[in-house]
């Protein structure tokens, strides 16, 4: 049980306090018992000095006096001597007989008299000399006495202070009791964020950083869903339309109607692979996805890009051109970038541009910048953002693809720490930037 205790938070710091409490009160017990000690030591030498100097001052012990100085329940002995050391008053206690020495040592002094230890005062007049002495034992345990008494009041208070200070570190931790439960409740999908209301200054950031934690893993795991679903949704037709050519292949027979089947089913294969591609290129460029920083030249990159999209060119009868004029060395991913332009010169190439042109240079503040700039019809204002969803195809239905090819570039973009801009081109169509923000 008190390994567990010292195990949290409220009971390591309690320990800590209550160490501190212990210590410090022991402390202050020990310098209060040695103070009121030594305080108490200086009002019996003073009760002393007082009773020895009214008797000197007296001239003589009246009936009375002298009864009540031989008490025997008086602590005091009380001797009053001749100049001559003749003895002419003694209270000493019944039983006693020792005599104080005669010839004393004015003021206070220390004796052992009868088997104990006193403590003297010695005053003198002309005439005579009166000494008043009390056992050292007597005074040290009435000292004692006093000084264990004022001690009392610390040792009663703390239990009292040590049940506060659990109550109160109980209050004060209360707000993260209320985030582990809320932790607690949650079940396996539960990404809501933990409660930060008075959460002390040392722990709010701790929440709040766990919270953002929480928010893109929400994020991560949503993209996830979407995905499957997209992914479930658009593969169901291709595999559907791929079984049914391959029920007409079975039925076809050998000649130019079987050549026709097979061409058509390896068209939808082609068109599913590429599907499929899209869809792990899309995966690998969510939030959440490891990202690749490797040093590249996008100068080099555009130019294998365009290289890639070429033979797509060449064959539709579209000019495609290049301008890098200078390395443009970045850290990022090749491969995600490489197909994120690739990306958007082939939907140039395919929605009706004849001319494509595709720049790598630095922006107006030095960043990098790649470009793509086409004279076809391009897309209306209105429609720029929506084109970026997934699944989004453009006015143009006749065109053959899956509508993820910008999904793709907004993505990858995003996770190089690029944007994607879409605007009208000097060249009549649209221009595709992928900007990187001025260092």
């Amino acid at each position: 049980m008190t390994k567990r205790l010292l195990s949290t938070l409220r009971g390591r710091l309690f320990a800590l306090l209550a160490i501190l409490g212990a210590v410090t009160a022991l402390a202050v017990s020990s310098a209060t018992y040695i103070s009121v000690r030594t305080e108490a030591d200086a009002l019996f030498d003073y009760q002393l000095r007082q009773t020895a100097l009214s008797l000197r001052d007296q001239g003589r012990i009246a009936g009375e006096e002298a009864a009540a100085l031989a008490d025997p329940s008086l602590d005091y002995l009380v001797q009053i001597w001749s100049v001559q050391g003749l003895e002419l008053y003694s209270s000493r206690p019944q039983g006693m007989t020792e005599a104080l020495p005669p010839r004393a040592v004015l003021g206070f002094s220390n004796l052992h008299l009868a088997g104990q230890d006193w403590r003297v005062f010695s005053a003198a007049t002309p005439l005579r000399v009166v000494q008043v002495a009390q056992p050292l034992a007597v005074r040290q345990r009435l000292a004692a006495v006093a000084a264990l008494r004022s001690v009392v009041p610390v040792a009663v208070a703390l239990p009292v202070v040590a049940a506060a200070v659990w109550w109160l570190l109980g209050m004060s931790l209360a707000p993260l009791a209320r985030v582990t439960r809320a932790a607690q409740a949650g079940g396996a999908n539960a990404l809501h964020p933990l409660p930060t209301a008075g959460l002390p200054g040392e722990v709010a950031p701790l929440v709040e950083a766990f919270n953002d934690l929480l928010g893109r893993l929400s994020s991560a795991f949503e993209a996830q869903r979407n995905f499957v679903a997209d992914a479930a949704h658009e593969l169901r037709s291709p595999l559907t339309a791929l079984k049914l050519q391959l029920g007409l292949l079975r039925g076809a027979a050998p000649g130019a109607e079987q050549d026709e089947s097979i061409a058509r089913l390896r068209g939808g294969i082609d068109r599913s692979v590429r599907l499929v591609e899209q869809l792990l290129a899309l995966a690998r460029a969510e939030p959440g996805a490891a990202a690749v920083a490797l040093p590249l030249d996008l100068a080099d990159l555009a130019r294998q890009a365009v290289a890639d999209v070429q033979p797509l060119a060449d064959k539709a009868g579209v000019s495609l051109s290049l301008t890098a004029p200078d390395p443009l060395p970045l850290t990022g991913d090749p491969q995600a970038l490489r197909g994120a332009l690739r990306n958007l010169i082939d939907n140039a190439v395919k929605y009706g541009a004849r001319t494509v042109h595709v720049s790598a240079l630095r922006g107006p503040r030095g960043a990098p910048l790649l470009r793509v700039d086409d004279d076809g019809p391009g897309i209306p204002v209105e429609a720029r953002e929506r084109v970026f969803d997934r699944f989004q195809r453009g006015e143009c239905a006749t065109v053959e693809g899956s509508g993820l090819g910008l999904a793709i570039v907004q993505a990858a973009a995003r996770q190089q720490g690029a944007s994607v801009t879409l605007a009208s081109s000097p060249s009549g169509g649209l221009r595709a930037e992928i900007a990187w923000p001025a260092s």
